[in-house]
């Protein structure tokens, strides 16, 4: 999902929260994401509507028409708690006179069903209230318990996510500083590696400086193939080896001279003999 923020905040291990600038930097970001943010005039239209007609009573089915249709709310009907005579007009009436006896038999009775409930509260009215605060007192127990209970089980998130936070951050410490290790030991390599080829630079520079340029018929060996040697001194050494094999030759030639010598002795030597 292109935008898509990762919140990786670690609250129990991270710092710098209360640094000068930090607030500012927060504001700034949600004062950005209020422009870009394009509001609708119902954010709810992709969500389907909440099934509330299993809840609905006749009377709230008739109020919320009424809501609706922007009807103003009824008032409260007093009259049954009034004694009025008959209109004027009906006095006369025995049907207007019915009515107003009945409305005063039901306000009679009305009056007298208030006075009984007087008479038994204050019969029973004390142990009723006692009997309703012993079962106030054990539901505010009960709810002391849940309180309790759901109070244990936020601090036990709480630590949880504080434990877990803190070995994720020695973890992510130890990696840090692995990840630095790493990269100073690269940068040293590298270092090495510009050092080292700074001197095979200054050594290939050196060797073209000191060897002369080749002829074209020149099949004098580069330095290449004499593998890193001096053509001076390749050449000291090729007359050092010329020089070596002429030598054997003049010891030769002079036991031949030797060996001729000695025949011409013999020879005498016999001719002597034969003319004694």
């Amino acid at each position: 999902m292109a935008g898509e923020v990762i919140v990786d905040a670690l609250p129990y291990i991270d710092h710098g929260y209360d640094d000068v600038g930090v607030r500012e930097s927060a504001l700034a970001m949600v004062e950005e994401e209020c422009r870009r943010y394009r509001p609708t005039k119902n954010y709810l239209d992709h969500l389907p509507l909440p099934a509330s007609s299993p809840f609905e009573t006749p009377l709230m089915v008739n109020e919320f028409e009424r809501i609706q249709n922007r009807l103003p709310m009824e008032t409260l009907s007093m009259k049954r708690y009034e004694l009025p005579p008959p209109p004027s007009g009906k006095l006369s009436e025995v049907s207007a006179w019915q009515e107003s006896i009945e409305n005063s038999m039901a306000q009679l009775e009305h009056q007298w069903v208030r006075s009984l409930n007087l008479e038994l509260m204050l019969d029973y009215g004390t142990e009723a209230w006692k009997s309703y605060l012993e079962v106030f007192t054990a539901m505010q127990a009960k709810a002391q318990l849940q309180l309790q209970q759901l109070k244990k089980d936020i601090q036990d998130v709480n630590w949880q996510r504080k434990q877990a936070q803190t070995q994720a951050g020695e973890r992510l410490r130890s990696l840090e500083a692995h990840w630095v290790l790493l990269v100073s030991k690269n940068y040293e390599i590298e270092t090495e590696c510009v050092e080292l080829e700074k001197l095979v630079q200054a050594a290939r520079q050196h060797l073209q400086s000191i060897v002369p340029p080749a002829s074209a018929n020149d099949t004098a060996p580069t330095p290449e193939h004499t593998n890193g040697f001096d053509q001076d001194d390749f050449a000291e050494s090729n007359g050092s080896s010329s020089s070596n094999s002429e030598q054997p030759g003049e010891d030769g030639a002079d036991a031949d001279g030797d060996s001729k010598e000695e025949d011409k002795r013999e020879d005498q030597e016999e001719s002597s003999n034969e003319s004694t």
